[in-house]
């Protein structure tokens, strides 16, 4: 039995997401903002057609936005990762076994679900989806994942398609192949594409054609893969688990410039509070962290100044209390006055199972007097969160906020918040 992989990706998700609850934003021009509502990160068909490009400055389009009345939103993170869980609960329906992509895709295996008919499958895996959600997806399908990736490109991108295109057969395949560029094939970057141009590999046909062996001498085992998941030879397997985070990374752009240390210090605990609770999340501790600042690059015409710090722990540790007493020591090393700092944020590394052996401290405690065994202690206040969203905060309060991401264009959290609920009447 041959394997049949489909790949689910939502249409312009973020937008999507705005557009379910407001639905007579359909058909009309309409863009997600980045944090601090400074660039462009999600477009509607709408605004695509306009030329507008994927993470534009919103200053630079401004004209456009104005000219043709384009509904802007601020990033809401909240009803995102809501409105993503509920497509994948959807999904999980269909098939024995899902690896989620990411926040708006979704691989299935459908080996020996759907062998009459798989397209038929598809469209009903479409309407399922919008029925439950509200959102538009696209079905892509083939024996390997590189292939469903492809079909699914194929899908959004030609609408005779219907949303749902099957490249299990190979003169279909090849037909297909003979028209898409090789940039668009899934690992292959504008570096590779470049490289492959030069040696007269411009369609995907063409990088699917050529010999195994001369594409990994000629580049590495990447791409002598990529060619045989082109071929329908599996290399990539269906992840069913998310893999433990290496390094977890937390950082933000402030909404104005911050010149005194305590608001640095203030932004830095936040951020390193959301990289413990990620890092408690997957049953981890870490050994080393990294604090770096910086101003704005991009504006020459005030001092520059860039800087970061590490450190490793003596005791790895999932300790939010620990994380931002050392975090503030480094920030002290690093911090100058006489500047006006746009970023900063902290990365845990060296990040382990929390039930792997490692080093313990002697005394049980760290420097500065915590104790280093304090699983249960942030366990407690992780589920209090939870039940009480914002009920415990480790990190520093009482300092002015008014650095923190702009958010003016931000939409109701619909599915998460009480009193945001949508009203029908």
């Amino acid at each position: 039995m041959q394997a049949l992989l489909a790949l689910v990706d939502c249409n312009n998700f973020y937008v999507s997401c705005e557009r379910v609850f407001r639905p007579g934003l359909i058909g009309k021009p309409v863009a997600v903002l980045s944090n601090n509502d400074g660039c462009i990160v999600a477009r509607s068909k709408e605004v695509k057609d306009l030329g507008i490009k994927m993470g534009v400055p919103l200053f630079q389009v401004q004209q456009l936005v104005n000219q043709h009345q384009i509904k802007l939103f601020s990033s809401n993170y909240t009803l995102y990762a809501d409105m993503s869980a509920r497509v994948m609960s959807t999904l999980e329906e269909f098939a024995p076994s899902l690896e989620v992509y990411s926040i708006d895709e979704a691989f299935l295996d459908l080996t020996g679900v759907c062998a009459k008919d798989p397209v038929a499958y598809g469209h009903r895996i479409r309407k399922a989806v919008f029925r439950a959600t509200g959102i538009p997806v696209c079905v892509g399908m083939g024996p390997t994942k590189t292939l469903a990736k492809l079909a699914n490109f194929a899908a959004k991108k030609w609408h005779k398609t219907g949303g749902v295109l099957d490249l299990s057969h190979p003169v279909r395949r090849e037909k297909l192949m003979r028209t898409v560029p090789v940039k668009e094939v899934w690992g292959i970057g504008s570096r590779t594409t470049a490289k492959l141009n030069q040696f007269g590999i411009n369609t995907v046909w063409d990088l699917a054609t050529q010999p195994e062996k001369r594409i990994q001498a000629q580049f590495n085992i990447v791409v002598a893969r990529i060619v045989m998941e082109l071929n329908g030879i599996s290399c990539l397997e269906l992840d069913e688990i998310a893999p433990d985070k290496q390094q977890i990374v937390c950082s933000r752009s402030f909404s104005r410039r911050l010149t005194q240390y305590r608001e640095l210090s203030a932004a830095l605990a936040e951020f390193c509070s959301r990289a413990a609770e990620k890092l408690r999340m997957q049953h981890s501790v870490t050994g080393c962290i990294t604090v770096f600042i910086r101003t704005n690059p991009f504006n020459l015409q005030e001092p520059q100044y860039q800087r970061s710090a590490s450190i490793k722990f003596n005791a790895a540790t999932q300790d939010t209390r620990v994380i931002i007493a050392t975090s503030n020591r480094l920030l002290t090393e690093l911090f100058k006055e006489g500047y006006g700092y746009q970023k900063c944020g902290v990365q845990l590394s060296d990040i382990k199972p929390e039930s792997s052996p490692g080093q313990i401290d002697l005394f049980g405690f760290a420097e500065n007097g915590l104790a280093t065994e304090s699983r249960p202690l942030m366990k407690v206040v992780d589920q209090i969160n939870r039940r009480f969203p914002k009920g415990i905060s480790v990190a520093a309060t009482g300092f002015d906020k008014t650095w923190q991401p702009k958010t003016e264009r931000i939409s109701q959290r619909y599915t998460t918040e009480w009193g945001e609920l949508v009203w029908v009447k």
